[in-house]
């Protein structure tokens, strides 16, 4: 879908990057060892960005690091844009709402870290019904093109676990 619009996969990669996750922050040689594709292809990339105003840089120590940026006019947009291609706006229309008791839904995962990947993963904090959760997921699949995993945290669960600092780098993509 979106490859329609943009041509660029390097850009999309990037858009992917900091637009669905707004505090990633990466440098060039870590975005070439990420991508696997030569610096300057990405470097004409990140400067076309920079130059919208899009992503903001700032130098430290040797590295220029890159980031969102949050404050731009098309920001939310983009955002948007991101999510749909993923497909996250898909599950929280199909899954999540028609679950009940969720308090929470992350995004964990390589989606979590900007990265494109064909599995989706999700974790739940809430009294969800299984069965119908796996029955749902199992209809969204085939609309988001990609595979969905998921766990399931209670309350209670997920607040010790994010007391033990044993939380993985997650985005909140809902909450009640």
């Amino acid at each position: 879908m979106i490859e329609a619009l943009i041509s660029s996969k390097t850009r999309i990669k990037l858009l992917l990057k900091f637009f669905l996750n707004s505090s990633n922050k990466a440098y060039l040689r870590g975005l070439e060892e990420e991508f696997g594709e030569s610096t300057n292809a990405i470097r004409l990339e990140l400067n076309k960005l920079e130059k919208a105003g899009m992503v903001s840089s700032d130098v430290q120590g040797n590295k220029k690091y890159f980031t969102a940026n949050v404050k731009h006019p098309l920001f939310f947009d983009l955002n948007s844009i991101i999510k749909k291609y993923v497909g996250i706006d898909t599950i929280i229309e199909n899954v999540i709402k028609q679950l009940g008791e969720v308090e929470r839904v992350y995004l964990s995962g390589e989606f979590a870290k900007g990265r494109d990947n064909n599995v989706i993963d999700l974790e739940f904090v809430g009294t969800v019904n299984t069965n119908y959760l796996a029955d749902l997921i199992q209809k969204a699949e085939p609309l988001v093109k990609r595979k969905i995993r998921y766990v399931i945290y209670s309350v209670e669960e997920f607040a010790a676990l994010k007391e033990s600092k044993n939380i993985n780098e997650k985005l909140l993509i809902w909450s009640r």
